[in-house]
């Protein structure tokens, strides 16, 4: 009966892929000669009894998949839009589905979330017919991924996300040279490599005939990338023709137990004897691209019909594909774009496509626009060498992949020679089973920290905190659940659960390679000396397991075995520690990871792809970007960085966790804990941001990527998005500070004709302050003292006198606006944050004048006052070097509702909710003889104004940057519409 049911449906579904949705059981009956199908238990019973293998299980996800996908306006799908659970509730409802398969299907088929693209306008040209009739490569390769045992929904994911980005390159057979730059934002160690060897498998199917590869920076990455490629898309029978018939066992791959084992992607034969082209490696998985030389003409391509151009179909479906993955290096690129040199005449006839993994690092022009001459821009050399590869071949199509797109979008969009997103970005959707920086965080979660457990909080479960001064014991307990946690993999693969390959520990302390050795030579010798087969070690163990292990399981209701008592682990704890010790007991189990030459020949047994690997990993940045660890179960971090980029590709305990999910643990401090909280809100709000600009209004889209208004927040002032010589073309324009006093000090200097005419200017603007300060009350004094390295606020016992004015925050936004600085970028930031705080939180607001002690300092401001004249002292830029004063300060920080040592009778009763404080500094410089003859318009009016807590961010988002378009010198972003 299974095989009438898949052959009926079967045949069904394919009927309907074409003109979709419609009653599916009398199909199937139809199909099957066979009426009992028409109650739909049999094919009930087949679903819910099939494996992940089963046959019309993996149609029924592809074809469901595509359904959910398809933008139509046919009436099965009654006006939803795709990939939504409205389109696949039109779904199960055309197909007239009982209740019970309704559920099982939802079950077992999820509808994907679609890719989030923002594109500018392109002509379509990948039509379902040129699709199926040319589809070798990546049918080869979705085949392989099934067989691999992917979930047929997450394939069919992957083949709308990659046709989403292959659509959008340029047509292969077209006659006008046309080239496109794209950017493809994925998660970290989320699943990118699997996208680009899919577009890459669809543009060799389509016509592209050269594909570079640009893989990060390190010999590690490449290799793994190299490998990879060669195993999923080159397969088996492109790589034999490298094989020498006098010598079969002289290739790379000789010893490969995937490659012994037939693990190779098979493609039924050498492609060329079945019309399609073969792939030509220019790399391999131990050499980088050198200089061809004499064998240069490996780069060229024949063409059956010389009358005709490459691109003419004639020739390109005729001819092979060549590969080239190399490392973004400056020698290798210049022996790429040496090679290709020789050949310039016939590469406008090549279609390119040029794949950036890790686009944002070493790709973008990091160099300052100070040093550019008008006619040129100074470029860093790979930023160079990419435009020079772009500009040699017209027909070259880009395609950045990175998880921290920062960098690539803060690249001018005017620079036709740089790598700017213009044409296309896509926002892959967070894979299923993928684990993230949100996973590691209670985020949205209004459970109070003292009702949190196990059960419900996400960082009970995952993280343990240290103290943020380290120490070397600190290692200890990381060091036993390393071991616990390899032993509870080995309990569940001997009883048939899953198999484990690796199990990896990651130690990130600093760049230093010096420190590198110290941390490696603490580790081995703390592992050594772990007692881990005597009663001392075995106790410990025993307590963390009871402890920490065995609740954490319980409570994440896994399915996999994790024994209740920890003497049925021994046997496991035995075993682990036999594959984590080396055979040499004077040595350890660490591999030190970095570019250390001296270190080569250890680091070449971290080869994942060779051998199982049980070690713990000692490095900094080679262990960073790209490079996946794998099996990595414990990782202790407590390296501090600045920028959310840097941070967030150092997070490689995030990707996929296979059977061991629940034994995840990251050591780390609390500060940086909070810092990847942070990250993680920055990188959720971006692409929040490009999903509400994606949705198109009224049938059109709202933006193209050179439209791109303001998307970057951050939310920790002290964490930059990237790197400062990544943002010389950001602009920030929203920075708020809740909480937090603003003190800007760029205020215009009397002492030349344009500050003196500034200095006027602003003196008028603050007229209707001065006018309603007409209220004297008095304040304490505080006394602020440094002990122990802390500041401590005291009551000095004195009180001072001060003007006060009361006004709506409405007008005094108004007069902030109207100031004139000596930069035009001064106080704009805070100024638009400011003005667009609701009545609810920033209602009023107390301006403070403080008096001096003497009177003598006492003086009218344009027949207002008398107000006390300060001295301040100017940089040699012209800022002030200072504005406020630590004895004023406390009145203002209670007048906002923050909590002080000193409390004060007359700031508290001033208090009121959202409210603000400013204290208001009238002066001149500190060597004007006599400020009392100073013209009322040359007396510099400085402030320094807190906020209340009411002001926080709804979103939390305190500071957002923008990208500035050197085309149009007036606007920071081209105008949208």
């Amino acid at each position: 009966m299974s095989d009438t049911v898949t052959l009926a449906y079967g045949s069904a579904l394919d009927g309907m892929q074409r003109s979709g949705p419609m009653p599916i059981h009398p199909v199937a009956a139809m199909f099957g000669n066979d009426q009992s199908l028409t109650d739909g238990a049999a094919l009930l019973a087949h679903l819910q009894s099939a494996g992940p293998e089963d046959a019309l299980r993996q149609q029924f996800a592809q074809v469901l998949a595509g359904w959910d996908h398809v933008d139509t306006d046919a009436v099965w799908a009654a006006g939803t839009a795709r990939n939504t659970s409205e389109r696949r509730s039109a779904i199960v409802s055309t197909l007239q589905l009982d209740p019970t398969t309704q559920h099982l299907v939802a079950s077992l088929f999820p509808h994907a979330t679609a890719p989030i693209v923002i594109a500018d306008d392109w002509k379509e040209w990948r039509t379902a017919e040129r699709r199926g009739e040319r589809d070798f490569y990546w049918s080869h390769y979705r085949r392989y991924l099934l067989n691999k045992g992917w979930d047929a929904g997450v394939v069919a994911g992957l083949d709308h996300a990659t046709e989403d980005v292959v659509r959008r390159l340029s047509d292969p057979t077209r006659e006008v040279a046309y080239q496109a730059k794209g950017l493809v934002v994925g998660y970290v160690q989320s699943g990118k490599t699997a996208n680009f060897t899919g577009v890459i498998a669809k543009a060799v199917d389509a016509g592209y005939r050269l594909v570079i590869v640009l893989t990060g920076t390190t010999n590690m990455l490449r290799a793994q990338t190299q490998r990879r490629l060669d195993i999923e898309l080159v397969g088996r029978e492109n790589l034999e023709q490298e094989i020498s018939a006098h010598d079969s066992r002289g290739h790379e791959y000789q010893d490969d137990t995937d490659w012994e084992k037939d693990r190779f992607v098979r493609h039924g034969g050498r492609p060329s004897d079945i019309g399609y082209p073969d792939i030509r490696r220019l790399s391999t998985r131990g050499w980088d691209y050198r200089r061809l030389r004499q064998g240069f003409m490996a780069l060229d391509f024949p063409r059956r019909e010389r009358t005709q151009p490459l691109y003419a179909p004639v020739n390109l479906y005729t001819s092979d594909a060549r590969l080239v993955v190399a490392k973004k290096n400056k020698t290798v690129l210049q022996d790429l774009v040496a090679d290709l040199g020789r050949i310039r005449e016939r590469l406008g006839e090549v279609p390119v496509l040029i794949i950036d993994d890790e686009s944002d690092q070493a790709s973008v022009n990091t160099t300052s626009p100070k040093k550019w001459t008008q006619d040129s821009k100074d470029r860093t050399a790979i930023n160079r060498l990419i435009g020079q590869l772009l500009s040699m071949m017209p027909r070259a199509q880009y395609v950045g992949y990175t998880a921290t797109p920062y960098a690539n979008v803060f690249v001018d969009p005017s620079d036709v020679e740089d790598i700017f997103p213009r044409n296309f970005l896509v926002s892959l959707a967070r894979p299923v089973a993928y684990m993230g920086a949100e996973d590691f965080h209670d985020f949205d979660t209004g459970i109070p920290l003292s009702e949190r457990t196990l059960e419900n909080s996400q960082e009970l479960r995952h993280v343990r905190l240290l103290d943020e001064e380290p120490q070397d014991i600190d290692l200890r307990t990381p060091l036993d659940m390393y071991l616990l946690t390899g032993a509870v993999k080995l309990h569940r693969q001997r009883h048939g659960h899953a198999s484990y390959q690796h199990h990896t520990m990651l130690v990130h302390e600093a760049m230093s390679k010096a420190v590198h050795r110290d941390t490696a030579d603490v580790i081995n010798a703390m592992w050594n000396s772990g007692q881990y087969r005597a009663p001392a070690g075995l106790a410990r163990l025993r307590a963390l397991y009871e402890k920490d292990v065995l609740p954490v399981s319980i409570a994440s209701g896994t399915d996999l075995p994790t024994p209740a008592d920890f003497d049925d682990l021994r046997p496991d704890i035995a075993a682990a520690l036999d594959k984590i010790s080396p055979p040499d007991q004077s040595s350890g189990p660490v591999i030190v990871v970095n570019s250390d030459k001296d270190l080569e020949r250890q680091q070449e047994s971290l080869d994942f792809d060779m051998r199982p690997i049980w070690r713990i990993l000692v490095g900094g940045n080679s262990l960073a970007r790209g490079f996946t660890v794998e099996g990595l179960t414990v990782t202790y971090y407590r390296r501090v960085t600045k920028q959310v980029d840097t941070l967030m590709q150092m997070g490689r305990w995030f990707g996929f966790r296979p059977g061991f999910r629940d034994l995840v643990r990251i050591y780390t401090t609390e500060e940086l804990h909070e810092m990847f909280a942070a990250a993680c809100k920055d990188e959720e709000y971006l692409r929040a941001e490009l999903r509400r600009y994606s949705q198109p209004t009224a049938g059109d889209r709202q933006i193209t990527p050179r439209q791109i208004p303001p998307l970057i927040a951050q939310h920790r002032p002290d964490l930059r998005p990237t790197g400062r010589n990544k943002m010389w073309n950001a602009t920030l324009v929203e920075k708020s500070s809740p909480g937090e006093p603003m003190e800007p000090v760029a205020h215009p200097n009397p002492g030349s004709r344009a500050g003196d005419e500034k200095t006027r200017a602003n003196a008028v603007a603050w007229l209707p302050v001065l006018s309603a300060a007409t209220t004297t009350v008095q304040f304490k004094t505080v006394r602020v003292s440094r002990v122990g390295g802390a500041s401590t606020i005291q009551d000095a016992g004195k009180f001072y006198s001060a003007r006060i004015a009361e006004m709506d925050h409405r007008e005094v936004v108004e007069v902030l606006s109207s100031l004139k600085w000596l930069s035009a970028d001064t106080f704009k930031p805070e100024l638009k944050w400011l003005s667009g705080l609701s009545p609810e939180q920033l209602k009023r607001w107390l301006i403070i004048f403080p008096h001096q002690v003497s009177d003598e300092s006492l003086r009218t401001i344009h027949d207002q006052g008398p107000f006390s004249i300060f001295r301040r002292v100017r940089t040699s830029t012209g800022s002030l070097r200072a504005v406020s004063e630590s004895r004023h300060r406390n009145a203002a920080s209670r007048i906002a509702g923050l909590g002080t040592p000193v409390p004060d009778p007359e700031a508290d009763r001033l208090y009121a909710p959202a409210t603000g404080a400013m204290i208001v500094y009238p002066n001149v410089e500190a060597d004007v003889p006599d400020a009392q003859s100073v013209n009322d318009g040359l007396v510099t009016m400085a402030f320094q104004l807190v906020t209340p807590m009411s002001t926080m961010p709804t979103s939390g988002k305190l500071i957002k940057w923008q990208t500035r378009n050197s085309a149009d010198a007036s606007a920071i972003v081209v105008d949208a519409e």
